[in-house]
């Protein structure tokens, strides 16, 4: 059983956003879940998803940037942005002192959440989730989005399609690999920027928020586990 919990928190210079905890009874970490460029934190990508981490002991903070809360269709600019995911990391912090915590989101999100961990420490977060990262517009290859990601020094865990024509693998895998041992990349077959899987795959879109939601889950409870390690080894 999930308990979920509607807040409201504080941004810099900008009134004040909304946002929906969602925590499982069973929770082991606290994922802060930024929506994407054109839906919010409402979107049925976004609920199903928060739905399937919740069953993999996944608790969610999701919220709104200012441009979604005011109802504008234009995203905000970069600095407010990674400003309001400073103040959604603190929020999450707040509402649960207890749990892991983590940080990422769907495409825009995920992406201004790594922008914002490249330009700012984030006290607390242990690694780092994109759901899609638009590493390209459509049509328009190319790498310019990526060239602050050697500066997140966060290990970073990537879920991109096949048919993602917001990145292409061809130039994201060598990325990956410049980055190192602190980035996973994780590919789903013909799975589009939405997670929607061809039907020749054999699997349902119910089976990759699933599929999402699991990988997340142990990704984040080995980041846990090897950082107690290492803390505790160097207590030793």
């Amino acid at each position: 059983m999930s308990i979920s919990e509607n807040i409201r928190f504080a941004l810099r210079d900008a009134g004040e956003v909304s946002a929906i905890l969602l925590r499982p009874q069973n929770a082991e970490s606290l994922l802060v879940l930024a929506h994407g460029a054109g839906a919010g934190m409402t979107h049925p990508f976004m609920e199903s998803l928060a739905s399937e981490l919740a069953a993999a002991r996944v608790a969610t903070l999701r919220f709104q940037f200012p441009y979604m809360e005011e109802r504008r269709k234009i995203p905000d600019r970069p600095p407010v942005l990674t400003a309001a995911i400073l103040s959604a990391i603190h929020a999450a912090s707040e509402a649960a002192a207890d749990l892991p915590l983590f940080a990422g989101g769907k495409s825009l999100g995920g992406r201004m959440t790594s922008l914002a961990a490249a330009q700012n420490t984030l006290d607390g977060v242990r690694g780092l989730v994109f759901f899609g990262f638009p590493l390209h517009p459509p049509n328009k290859p190319g790498t310019k989005r990526a060239e602050h990601l050697p500066n997140v020094r966060l290990p970073m865990l990537f879920f991109q399609g096949t048919r993602d024509p917001f990145a292409d693998l061809k130039l994201l895998r060598p990325i990956c690999a410049e980055l190192g041992a602190r980035v996973t990349l994780h590919v789903i077959e013909t799975a589009d920027h939405s997670f929607h899987v061809l039907k020749s795959s054999g699997k349902t879109d119910g089976d990759i928020m699933r599929e999402l939601a699991r990988t997340a889950s142990r990704w984040t409870r080995q980041e846990i586990t090897t950082r107690s390690s290492g803390e505790a080894g160097a207590r030793r």
